[in-house]
């Protein structure tokens, strides 16, 4: 049962801030998300942040999450992190991947 849970799609908001905003941040993220299986977008905020969400199997959604967050990007993310503030939800049938 839980094999199956962990293969039904959620939906994840995470709020990134740091150095993340004009480095090609978003074009990275929805490189990692496409490639992880993941439809959603990644949209700068007014604030500086960029605001990521995704939707997928739950494991693929953390492997994001940990991507996004790493501290010594082996993925060659652009910008600088300082901080990834996540929260689950209900998927809403997103397809594709766009940034805003």
């Amino acid at each position: 049962m839980e094999e199956r849970a962990s293969q039904e799609t959620q939906r994840v908001t995470a709020w990134v801030s740091g150095d993340v905003q004009g480095v090609g941040f978003r074009w990275w993220t929805k490189a990692q998300a496409l490639e992880l299986g993941l439809a959603g977008s990644a949209t700068n905020r007014d604030d500086g942040r960029v605001e990521v969400v995704a939707e997928g199997p739950r494991p693929a959604l953390l492997e994001l999450l940990r991507r996004l967050a790493e501290q010594e990007s082996r993925f060659r993310r652009p910008g600088r992190v300082v901080a990834v503030v996540e929260r689950f939800a209900e998927p809403r049938g997103v397809s594709g991947f766009v940034e805003r």
